[in-house]
């Protein structure tokens, strides 16, 4: 299964695209869309959603999973997440993939096993699951890397891939996952 996370901001939005066996996760695709700051503020959502529709054309996900806006510093922030959401979602649906929403708090919960994660702990996380040599940076990425691994986290066993091979298994949650041993 393929999952496309998005991390919206007005500024910048963050995604990455994750595949996912049901027992290994692989990084596909990972990076920002970032806006001039001088750009009019229709020009910056334009922006967004051109650039995700792109990106989801090309990475062609099973599902996209989008953080939801839960808190801001002030409600002009929040204001101005919910349209980069807003411009997120709309990508989503032009593609014809179905979207999955996650508080900041449940992504963290599914990725770090603890809802007030700090941004480095989700980081780690993220590096380990995904066999990365270095945290994804800037946090925008890891933050969109997590809510894909988080919707692979909190899908149902229904949803769950089959297992192909003999003697595969299917993970249904974090707390399963082994990485495999490497052969010498």
């Amino acid at each position: 299964m393929r999952i496309f996370g998005i991390d919206p901001g007005s500024l910048r939005t963050g995604y990455g695209c994750v595949e996912s066996d049901g027992s290994r996760h692989r990084l596909i695709a990972c990076g920002t869309i970032a806006v001039p700051r001088d750009a009019s503020f229709p020009d910056k959502l334009l922006a967004i959603h051109d650039g995700l529709h792109a990106l989801l054309a090309r990475h062609r996900p099973d599902c996209v999973a989008v953080e939801d806006v839960f808190h801001a510093r002030n409600v002009r922030s929040a204001l101005l997440l919910g349209h980069a959401r807003g411009a997120a979602l709309l990508a989503a649906t032009r593609a014809g993939v179905p979207v999955a929403s996650y508080t900041p708090a449940e992504i963290k919960h599914a990725v770090v096993g603890y809802g007030r994660a700090e941004k480095r702990q989700v980081q780690s996380m993220v590096k380990l699951l995904l066999g990365l040599d270095a945290p994804p940076s800037p946090h925008d990425v890891a933050d969109a890397l997590a809510v894909a691994i988080c919707h692979l986290h909190s899908r149902s066993p229904v949803e769950a891939p089959r297992a192909g091979a003999r003697g595969a298994r299917v993970v249904h949650s974090w707390r399963q996952y082994r990485p495999a041993r490497q052969k010498a």
